[in-house]
């Protein structure tokens, strides 16, 4: 790509999603065409539609009529980065924080991080799981010392003092959300091991252990930093849980590293 058309292509996408901002003449020529205002409002429904479709759970807590009001106004604020829109809207929950109208739906950014995690699980690369037999042939000794990592689809993220996950939960499967809501903080753990994305939730212990695995942290430590996270945590539990998920694989068998969430 040359400099010159790089820099046409930079402004001309900048016409599209910010058509205030200053333009050479030869671009104001252009933008002035009516077949440009038709193909930005292509470009704009074609964004508002992928992120309607990205972000369920948000949509069926707010409306279509309010989502699709503040998607355009994000759209315009940070377009897409990949011709896959599926990738699209990584900002959408920082967005959300930030959003006048949603001031009061403190849930609402959480909800829309845990619908990226989604995306982002089923997206990622495949990987076999580590189950109780493939443990079984290593001895407590070697269990210590072993280092297992995160499945590449495995995403996990704790919230404080809010239940998104069970806000999320429930209108990700269309349920009605539990009624009185308690509100406490809750964790969140997505896998997909084999062909879906399933979730569950997670305690703060399977949090921190998972953020140690994923920074090379033999199990052993993994385990004292867990419990010192959440010292009263029953880890045998918490780590058949994870097995059973599908959320830790084998090092020969790890094809990228996964992450935990932020917020």
């Amino acid at each position: 790509m040359t400099t010159a058309l790089g820099q046409f292509q930079q402004a001309f996408a900048q016409a599209l999603f910010a058509p205030q901002a200053p333009q050479s003449a030869d671009l104001q020529a252009l933008v002035a065409q009516p077949a440009f205002a038709v193909y930005r409002n292509t470009v704009m429904k074609a964004c508002i539609d992928a992120l309607e479709a990205n972000f369920p759970a948000v949509v069926r807590l707010v409306g279509t009529e309010w989502f699709r009001a503040a998607a355009a106004l994000y759209v315009i604020t940070e377009g897409p980065r990949d011709a896959r829109l599926l990738h699209y809207g990584d900002g959408f929950a920082r967005f959300l924080c930030d959003f006048p109208p949603a001031a009061e739906l403190v849930y609402l950014p959480g909800v829309s991080q845990l619908d990226t995690l989604w995306r982002e699980s089923h997206t990622a690369p495949d990987a076999h799981a580590v189950d109780a037999t493939w443990l079984a042939g290593h001895t407590p000794a070697q269990m210590a010392h072993l280092v297992v990592r995160p499945h590449p689809a495995a995403r996990w993220i704790w919230f404080d003092d809010q239940p998104i996950y069970t806000v999320w939960d429930s209108n990700r499967r269309h349920t009605a959300t539990p009624d009185p809501l308690r509100w406490e903080g809750e964790g969140a753990l997505l896998t997909r091991p084999h062909d879906t994305v399933t979730w569950q939730q997670l305690n703060p212990a399977g949090c921190a252990l998972l953020d140690a695995c994923a920074r090379g942290v033999p199990l052993a430590e993994a385990a004292d930093r867990a419990l010192t996270v959440e010292p009263q945590a029953d880890l045998a539990s918490t780590f058949a849980a994870l097995l059973q998920a599908g959320a830790l694989a084998a090092p020969e068998t790890t094809l990228a590293p996964a992450r935990a969430a932020m917020i």
